[in-house]
């Protein structure tokens, strides 16, 4: 099963992953009254759950608009397969995006350097790392996931090409690569593994004899 596409909430967009239950959903804003200080605050209420989401927008700008309740980080929830320590970096980058993309890419790089240890790698050096996986027969689409995690979250701390403009801009798309690694990587190989362990036994016996090697 894959990983429905993570839409970043914005104002005045008719459809976005709903950041209270994770659900790509059409939503429909509502102007309220109140206007403080040139402020002017709006409702968000999604098809999925029914939950309104409080949005507040400069007046003078006209395509400005920030969640400002419920306190939510707008990036999609971890992958159920995720492992632990992963999520931790993952959960607290989610918290900081909003406030810190920089430091959000940064923390991402450090949760896929993690995650390489999951895929049997050291996790020294997470270049060398996902060259390995290269070598052993690793997806091109991951690869090149991994890869934009790392360079992405590489010039969040050191100076690159990356402008800090151009990191804001591309973090909130590592959570949704993030996510997309772990379920390729292990998601869909633990659920090819209960498929297959709910076949016949005889097929399953069938399957090892005609795999072992030839004498």
């Amino acid at each position: 099963m894959s990983q429905a596409k993570f839409v970043a909430p914005t104002f005045g967009d008719g459809s976005f992953t709903c950041p209270l239950c994770g659900t790509l959903s059409q939503a429909r804003f509502y102007r309220l009254s109140t206007n403080i200080n040139n402020t002017v605050y709006y409702l968000s209420r999604g098809a999925c759950c029914s939950k309104d989401i409080l949005w507040q927008k400069d007046r003078e700008i006209s395509d400005d608009g920030a969640i400002i309740f419920p306190d939510v980080s707008g990036a999609p929830h971890p992958s159920p397969d995720m492992p632990a320590d992963v999520k931790a970096d993952y959960e607290e980058a989610a918290s900081l995006c909003q406030r810190s993309p920089r430091a959000a890419a940064a923390l991402l790089r450090l949760a896929i350097q993690k995650l390489c240890k999951h895929l049997g790698q050291p996790g020294k050096n997470i270049n060398d790392d996902i060259a390995a996986l290269v070598k052993a027969g690793l997806p091109a689409d991951v690869q090149i996931a991994l890869d934009v995690v790392r360079v992405v979250g590489n010039n969040a701390v050191h100076p690159g090409e990356l402008s800090v403009d151009d990191v804001a801009e591309i973090a909130s798309e590592l959570f949704y690569w993030v996510n997309f690694i772990v379920d390729n990587q292990i998601g869909q190989k633990r659920r090819l593994q209960e498929i297959k362990a709910r076949l016949p036994q005889g097929a399953l016996d069938a399957i090892a004899k005609r795999d072992a090697p030839k004498t």
